[in-house]
């Protein structure tokens, strides 16, 4: 079925029609002897019998090389993007009571709404262009984006203006977290999937240097009282901003130098680009002296994909065709499997869209209240033990993503369910806290626990998608959990963070998680992403 070719050699036997290379597509979905296929998670989904032989060929050919350092490579500079989205999301809830004090201004939730606003045309932007003009562009680009505005919003004149910057930074940083996932997807062996849910330990890692920051400006450079704050005497949330943004500088700069990320094989595949995705794996197995069997002419054999570049006028009008994107959009309903999983990966976002801002972003607020109650009223009390917190948070993904890799806990879907209810239980235990011991331990419990279900479902979402619309899909999924950040912060205004209520919401959100994640159609536990 394959036919070899070598420089300046005719092959063996004539050309195939392109009815007749489609049938060998299937065949070689359907022949088990030839790859492996039906380790695909969705090889008995996909509507595109030519697309779905390719995409077998290239896992074969990832799975061929195996783990290299260049996977390690990408672990870290990937993860960057993580701590990064989580130290921008932070950043403006842990400056807000001081900028509050500053300004004055009349809607205290303000920056919240920014960021997230932010955070939400970044992620469809950025989602969408990944699946158009590609991965690599955006993976280079956006941290740097963020940096810029990072830095500026630490010399806002006003509360509008730094909203203004807030949401600019987090434009960048929001969506580049679409992309960290799926790159780091598409260059992973199959073994090593359960990595993704790993590298969302890097999102703890963005929570802790945000609260090691407040921890060391806030105390020391804030003003006590609105009535004689000044911009002189309160420079240490601008010394916050000034800070990360130089951090966020320097891991952009870091991502463009340690590696020169090629465009991802799948990404060519789909787009028709063949002799390209040979090249880049070819490349990786060269360098790290790794085999790689895969050439152009056993992915010819399987016949032509269609290109959409050569169909849709060219870059500019792609960029802006309602039609490409609704392919996409359609792409992730191709069948009434996918259709659902797709339907409940974004249930599932919109939920810990809404539960997480409710803690996380609201914190200091909870740590604050609470700590006057039981007489540790000082600021540097709080965010002493908000850096506790967030320390804790590093090792929930840990933790999950040796759960994702065991049959014990019912690969992601398990893992998801256990940490939901986990996580529900502390949450209710967290309203009866009495004494400033079970305040911080709580808030730890909470804190790690939370972050087995998230990091779980910031890994799954990319896995069932298919790579074609897999930005899409994905871009969406975190479009719609920014929706719901900007209503928690019309909830937390509502319900006021003083109280237990927003705790009780978080803690019946999560039972609806959990349920979701049951309900999931696909599991990836010991299979293949496309």
């Amino acid at each position: 079925m394959d036919v070899e070719r070598t420089a300046g050699t005719e092959p063996a036997f004539p050309a195939k029609s392109d009815a007749h290379k489609k049938d060998d597509a299937r065949s070689i979905t359907e022949d088990r002897s030839i790859g492996h296929g039906e380790n695909d998670l969705l090889g008995g989904e996909n509507v595109d019998a030519v697309l779905a032989a390719k995409m077998i060929l290239v896992n074969d050919a990832i799975d061929e090389i195996g783990f290299t350092n260049h996977h390690w490579k990408l672990f870290c500079l990937n993860g960057f993007g993580y701590a990064v989205d989580s130290l921008i999301l932070l950043l403006q809830s842990i400056i807000s009571a001081q900028a509050q004090k500053e300004f004055r201004p009349a809607y205290s939730t303000g920056l919240t709404i920014a960021v997230y606003v932010g955070m939400l045309v970044g992620a469809v932007f950025w989602g969408f262009s990944a699946d158009i003009i590609g991965r690599r562009f955006a993976f280079n680009v956006s941290l740097f984006v963020s940096s810029i505005f990072t830095v500026v919003a630490g010399a806002s004149p006003s509360w509008v203006t730094l909203g203004l910057f807030v949401c600019l930074s987090a434009f960048g940083s929001g969506g580049n977290l679409v992309l960290d996932t799926t790159v780091f997807l598409e260059y992973l062996p199959s073994q090593n999937q359960w990595l993704l849910t790993l590298m969302a330990a890097w999102w703890g890692v963005g929570q802790l240097i945000a609260g090691l920051f407040a921890w060391a400006f806030l105390p020391n450079f804030s003003c006590a009282e609105a009535a004689t704050c000044t911009r002189a005497n309160n420079q240490g949330w601008r010394y916050v901003w000034y800070t990360s943004g130089a951090l966020v500088f320097v891991l952009s700069i870091l991502r463009i130098t340690i590696i020169r990320l090629e465009e991802t094989p799948k990404f060519l595949v789909s787009e028709g680009r063949d002799e390209e995705a040979v090249s880049v794996l070819q490349n990786i197995a060269s360098k790290h002296n790794r085999p790689c069997s895969l050439t152009v002419e056993r992915l010819e054999a399987c016949g032509p994909t269609q290109s959409r570049s050569a169909t849709a006028g060219g870059l500019s009008k792609r960029l802006f065709s309602i039609g490409e994107v609704g392919g996409h959009f359609r792409g992730l309903f191709a069948t009434r499997r996918m259709g659902l999983s797709t339907s409940l990966v974004w249930a599932s976002w919109l939920l810990i869209g809404l539960a997480y801002p409710l803690y996380n972003v609201f914190l200091p607020s909870y740590l604050s209240s609470r700590g006057a109650q039981f007489g540790q009223a000082s600021q540097y009390i709080t965010w002493r033990n908000y850096a506790i917190n967030n320390t804790c948070s590093i090792f929930g993904p840990v933790l999950a993503g040796f759960m994702c890799k065991s049959r014990l806990f019912w690969g992601r879907r398990g893992t998801m369910i256990v940490g939901a209810l986990i996580t529900m239980v502390f949450f209710f235990c967290y309203t009866q806290v009495r004494t400033a011991s079970q305040n911080l331990g709580f808030t730890c419990a909470i804190s790690f626990c939370l972050n087995i279900y998230y990091g779980t479902l910031y890994a799954y979402t990319p896995e069932v998608f298919p790579s074609a619309h897999r930005g899409t899909g994905n871009g969406v999924a975190i479009g719609l959990n920014r929706i719901m950040g900007i209503i928690s912060a019309v909830v937390g205004q509502a319900a006021n963070t003083n109280t237990p209520v927003p705790i009780y919401i978080c803690a019946a959100l999560y039972i609806v998680m959990a349920a979701v994640a049951a309900a999931l159609p696909f599991e990836p536990y010991g299979r293949r992403s496309s």
